[in-house]
């Protein structure tokens, strides 16, 4: 009965429904890979966020090669700003609100620098394309903790004087004229001494997975139900061979019986698909004579 799956047509058919399988479980897969991704960031934040400050000393490694693990550590760090070659980054969004992003080159007493940022400012209204005040940073020595971040990639535009483009460790240090540690940078959480005006905080980074898992299900079951679709057309096309086959042999007894009326040939007719007792009823009296 089945017999025309092997057709071309249902072998097309079954080579379609297996391609869109293919590309939902390929989409549902890419889901998972970036909610186990999300998951590790928020492992990061979970066991390095709110964790004691590591001396610099004893972490000065983790400013030289940057390592996943590490992001949010916090880090405990005394040096001087170098507030000559403060700069502020373009185009940072907080919140929904556009703005900049201030950093500096904070220089240790052992000769190292370490970039901070020391948070976020809104977009000024006396001057385009700048914030209109800057805070300073603390004069003189100061005590910094800041979160381990990685550096960002250089972007293909430009920025005005005193602007960078991006949070690009090399581009950086290339304008100030001496090292910078390259590995990573500091995201400010508190100074001391602290300064009585300071850019906004960064908040804490969420740690919702978001609707990635579900996602990725809903393409999974896609991927089921193409095949489910194509089983119940299946069976549909089965059925109706099967029923057409039984009109052609109910039609076949009625010529026959047309033919030769006499006692053998009178058998009942084949019940017919929607009829009623009294449809059935009217054809055995039909088929008496009467």
């Amino acid at each position: 009965m089945y017999r025309f799956l092997f057709s071309s047509r249902w072998l097309g058919w079954f080579a379609l429904v297996c391609l869109l399988s293919a590309v939902c479980t390929t989409l549902g897969l890419w889901q998972m890979d970036r909610r186990d991704a999300i998951r590790e960031d928020i492992g990061n934040v979970v066991n390095n966020y709110d964790a004691a400050p590591a001396a610099f000393a004893d972490a000065a490694g983790l400013f030289e090669t940057y390592d996943p693990a590490n992001e949010w550590l916090p880090v405990e760090m005394t040096g001087v700003y170098d507030t000559d070659n403060q700069r502020i980054v373009r185009n940072r969004p907080l919140s929904g609100r556009a703005g900049y992003e201030v950093v500096v080159p904070l220089k240790l007493s052992d000769g190292t620098a370490v970039v901070i940022n020391r948070g976020w400012l809104p977009i000024g209204n006396d001057e385009a394309g700048r914030p209109d005040t800057v805070p300073a940073p603390p004069a003189g020595e100061v005590t910094v903790v800041a979160r381990v971040k990685p550096p960002e990639p250089a972007l293909q535009r430009g920025a005005p004087e005193g602007q960078l483009a991006s949070i690009d460790l090399a581009k950086y240090q290339d304008e100030v004229g001496y090292e910078l540690e390259q590995g990573a940078y500091g995201l400010m959480a508190s100074e001391d001494p602290a300064p009585a005006v300071v850019p906004e905080a960064a908040p804490k980074p969420s740690v919702d997975e978001g609707p990635h898992l579900s996602y990725a299900m809903q393409w999974f079951a896609f991927a089921v139900m193409l095949f489910i679709g194509l089983g119940y057309a299946a069976y549909q096309e089965a059925m109706n061979l099967r029923y057409g086959d039984e009109d052609e042999y109910e039609e076949d007894d009625e010529e026959t019986y047309a033919a030769h009326p006499g006692p053998a040939s009178r058998r009942r007719p084949r019940k017919q698909r929607g009829s009623t007792q009294e449809d059935e009823e009217d054809a055995l009296l039909k088929a008496q004579g009467f």
